[in-house]
């Protein structure tokens, strides 16, 4: 969720929360996989650190990789993301994706998401308007039309070519490199 729960414990049993009997080396790699383990090492306790309920002594990235880690030591079959980079500055965002690349191997997942960077790489992508299902397709297929995603990802982008898809013209095709 945008604003995920963490409650009164330690680091260790808010990622446990998935799985109570996780082992500690289970735990560990959970959280190296979600980028979380180079601050809870930091940490004055690591993993035995107590935090306070919505862990107000974490960033907002720090308690976004502990939901990832809590994630990745649940192993789900489905996960929901609901806008899970929005309130993330760069550098928590770009952690934040990467550990969402190996947690959704494998793994039916369904993101709602305003920033387009957080499904840009998604095998199918549903831009919906007023509740209405309006496009669907890749990105490089959303960017071919003329339609709400291209607007949306003008607006945040300013080109196709900023993440790697050939730059498209005024009639939706993909521009040669000159």
């Amino acid at each position: 969720p945008q604003e995920n729960f963490l409650f009164r414990g330690t680091i260790r049993e808010n990622i446990c929360v998935a799985r109570p009997n996780a082992s500690l080396d289970d735990v560990i790699r959970a959280a190296q996989l979600a980028g979380a383990e180079e601050f809870i090492e930091r940490m004055p306790q690591g993993y035995q650190t107590y935090i306070e309920e919505g862990a107000t002594n974490l960033s907002g990235g720090q308690r976004q990789r502990l939901a990832i880690a809590r994630a990745m030591l649940r192993k789900g079959e489905i996960l929901l993301l609901d806008e899970a980079t929005s309130a993330l500055d760069a550098t928590s965002e770009a952690y934040v994706k990467d550990a969402l690349k190996t947690l959704t191997k494998g793994v039916t997942t369904v993101v709602i998401a305003h920033r387009l960077s957080t499904i840009i790489e998604a095998d199918c992508i549903v831009v919906m308007d007023k509740g209405r299902v309006v496009e669907t397709g890749t990105a490089a297929e959303l960017l071919r039309k003329d339609g709400m995603f291209r607007d949306l990802f003008q607006k945040q982008f300013g080109g196709a070519e900023l993440v790697g898809l050939p730059a498209i013209d005024d009639a939706g095709f993909a521009q040669e490199k000159g």
